[in-house]
């Protein structure tokens, strides 16, 4: 049987097909302008349980930050085989989330950090017993404030393989995740309650990652995150043209690893981690939703090169957290700029930076790599690989 979709073209000749899971959950294919897939795609025909109900925020007194307490994240899966993979399609044997093959795979997280307010906006997810009521709510203080975590976490499946990241991907399938990207962004920004939409890829058991298959999440946040908080404060007080001022700066300098016409991407100047890039769009754009075609297609191939220069430096892959940093849904849109910050904790071939007292107590880093030596030795693997 076919399952009912919602079809849309997006740029580059990407195709959406939307359609929804056994438990409401929605799933959507995004297909390569290249596919060698066909139109129908596949119902979920699994018996699930009942979606649990969206998780708790605590307030942090000491500092005003929220900390959502999703219990169900426990169960997730830990490294399956290959057979079991929970995100490779389904086949008779493993009853996966993806019932049909794809190029590139959207779908609602089985037990997200952050989850929907109202029953009926999943179907079988119970409603949000104490929602946030905006922001200056969520800025009060004090003892046993809880809320509930409304927001959404996706999975983004960049791949049907059960092993890869987005660096092993081609430039066909990487401009379909970028899309993938874009559209989620704008469909995320416009849900009730969400002031902060977050892509980000984690790779590597180093980091903590759970699968291997390749894959990246979006979160959506009730607020405003403690990090963005603080770029927002540095914009008031350096100026609304920071971003430009940072490009010029760094464009200037010794840590250029990679750059284009339309992105730069750089060792910045007071790197915390043993491998840091940064890399920022030349013009302006708070998020995904608003970068343009020639920006788009650019990153297909600057953000593979980076990629794969990243895996290049030692004999094996990199551990890394690549986090797209965008602009919150109502604040600061034309000045906190859409851009990446990749951190590695690899300091060697067979070395990790791990978070002792002085990073972890008190977020006071210490760098082991000076920031222009890590940019020469990064150069030189990007100049080592073709995509």
């Amino acid at each position: 049987m076919d399952a009912e979709q919602q079809v849309s073209a997006l740029g580059a000749g990407v195709i959406k097909r939307a359609t929804r899971l056994a438990d409401g959950r929605e799933l959507m294919y995004f297909d390569d302008a290249d596919t060698m897939l066909s139109p129908e795609r596949a119902v979920d025909a699994r018996a699930l349980d009942a979606r649990p109900a969206t998780a708790t925020m605590r307030q942090d007194v000491l500092t005003g930050e929220w900390v959502s307490i999703a219990a169900a994240r426990q169960n997730r899966a830990m490294m399956p085989p290959a057979e079991l993979d929970p995100l490779a399609p389904q086949s008779p044997t493993n009853p996966s989330e993806v019932p049909s093959r794809y190029d590139v795979a959207v779908f609602e997280n089985k037990s997200p950090s952050f989850g929907p307010e109202l029953a009926e906006a999943i179907g079988t997810a119970p409603a949000a017993a104490d929602a946030p009521r905006g922001l200056e709510d969520l800025a009060q203080l004090g003892l046993g404030r809880t809320r509930t975590s409304v927001g959404r976490c996706e999975v983004v499946c960049f791949s049907p393989e059960h092993a890869g990241s987005f660096g092993s991907q081609t430039p066909s399938r990487a401009r379909t995740i970028i899309e993938a990207w874009a559209d989620r962004t704008a469909a995320l920004s416009a849900l009730p309650g969400v002031e902060q939409v977050f892509v980000f890829e984690n790779r590597g058991a180093a980091i903590g990652v759970t699968l291997p298959h390749p894959h990246g999440q979006i979160y959506s946040y009730p607020y405003i995150t403690p990090r963005t908080t603080r770029l927002l404060e540095s914009i008031e007080r350096v100026g609304d043209d920071l971003f430009d001022r940072i490009l010029e700066f760094e464009q200037a300098g010794p840590r250029v690893v990679l750059q284009g016409e339309h992105w730069t991407a750089f060792v910045p100047f007071a790197a915390r981690w043993p491998i840091e890039i940064h890399m920022i769009p030349h013009r302006h754009v708070a998020d995904f939703a608003e970068t343009d075609e020639a920006q788009r297609a650019e990153l297909s191939h600057l953000y593979l090169r980076l990629l794969r220069g990243v895996d290049a430096i030692y004999e094996d892959p990199t551990p890394y957290i690549a986090a797209w940093h965008a602009a919150p849904v109502n604040r600061a849109r034309t000045s906190a700029r859409l851009h990446l910050q990749l951190t590695s904790p690899r300091r060697g071939a067979d070395k990790l930076k791990f978070l002792a007292g002085s990073e972890a107590a008190m977020g006071a880093w210490i760098g082991d790599v000076p920031p222009e030596a890590a940019a020469e030795r990064i150069r030189a693997a990007i100049a080592s690989v073709s995509v």
